[in-house]
């Protein structure tokens, strides 16, 4: 279970393949980071093309990785290429995937937020004397102390691991439930003032990883995650981290009326085009059905470059394609449509530049 150069070992410094393998038999996704950086490898130049995302991308079936966290694998050959290849690639384990949520309390010098995003949700009056609250340590030690509850800080019965800027990532086992992933005390999800979560749709830096920074060290005797507590579950709850499930018979979707007619303009369903326009207005309206953790921008953007396509084919004009878009948009994120506008624009803008024929014409 342990790699030759043991991770966590304070007299050795494992290699990033030895990290990369642990985290694998640990059952943890893994995927490459730029040599000590923080930040996903870059891809391969298709996949650096506005407008591309992993959606379809072939890159992960020709063994190459791809997207960050998307390319994450468990594939002990396919490590072994990947790290032996780029041996000074760092390591990252997506959290979705590996059933993990991990607390990530920083230790940045910032000014103390206002009172109510101190600790999201709870309110702190002016008699409370915030004098000396400096850190994400602080307010998780303050959020455990209002529940009556250990300090995750000093939880020696999970992995902890030191970060090169002097914070701490708490590992648990998230018990298969959908968690999100927050940062900081954000408008939409968070924990506390300085303390971010990392759970589905992020990634967290491997124990024994190495960046210009300075190392990701595990700390305390413990190197496995244990059972996220049950009062912390409670709080990740309360502060939007659990994923809305599904309705158990959703109605389908509906495209608005001018997303139809932009598909009968393509061609009515008669014809690739018309199919794949029809596809991807639906799939941005099936978010309306999810009110978070949809991939609603990256669906957004992949129908706006696919009307652009489309458009520059010939299929159909662009006010059609941009109408349709905005409607459809709206319809499933009322309220954003200046942040819509600027994805159909930038998205329909990329697919102009690559002309779309789905029935193969020339």
């Amino acid at each position: 279970m342990t790699p030759r150069r043991a991770v966590g070992d304070p007299h050795a410094i494992p290699s990033p393949l030895d990290v990369a393998r642990w985290c694998a038999r640990a059952g943890w996704p893994v995927h490459p980071l730029a040599a000590r950086r923080k930040i996903p490898a870059g891809n391969c130049r298709a996949c650096q093309e506005p407008g591309h995302t992993h959606v379809g991308c072939p890159c992960p079936t020709t063994g190459r990785w791809c997207h960050g966290f998307h390319a994450a694998t468990l594939d002990p050959q396919l490590i072994d290429t990947w790290w032996t290849a780029n041996p000074f690639f760092g390591v990252a384990v997506s959290c979705g995937p590996a059933g993990l949520v991990v607390i990530d309390v920083d230790a940045h010098h910032q000014s103390v937020p206002a009172r109510d995003r101190v600790l999201p949700g709870i309110p702190i009056g002016d008699t409370v004397d915030l004098h000396g609250l400096a850190s994400g340590f602080h307010t998780l030690a303050l959020l455990a102390a209002l529940r009556g509850q250990p300090d995750p800080s000093g939880d020696e019965n999970t992995l902890r691991v030191r970060t090169p800027s002097g914070g701490l990532h708490i590992w648990y086992l998230g018990g298969n439930r959908p968690w999100l992933s927050s940062a900081g005390s954000g408008t939409n999800r968070a924990l506390a003032w300085q303390v971010d979560v990392r759970a589905g749709g992020g990634y967290i830096i491997a124990p024994g990883t190495v960046t210009d920074a300075g190392s990701y060290s595990a700390i305390g005797p413990c190197r496995r995650p244990a059972p996220l507590p049950d009062w912390l579950a409670e709080e990740l709850a309360r502060t939007g981290h659990l994923e809305t499930p599904r309705p158990a018979h959703p109605t389908a979707p509906v495209v608005p009326p001018r997303g139809r007619q932009a598909v009968v303009a393509a061609g009515g369903h008669r014809d690739g085009a018309s199919r794949a326009l029809a596809g991807v207005l639906a799939a941005v309206a099936d978010c309306a059905m999810l009110p978070e953790g949809a991939a609603f921008s990256e669906k957004l953007n992949r129908a706006a470059f696919t009307a652009g396509g489309l458009v520059a084919a010939g299929y159909l004009t662009a006010g059609d394609a941009e109408q349709a878009l905005l409607e459809t948009a709206a319809g499933a994120r009322p309220g954003q449509d200046r942040r819509c506008a600027q994805i159909v624009r930038s998205g329909m803008n990329a697919g102009a530049r690559r002309p779309l024929h789905p029935g193969g014409r020339p």
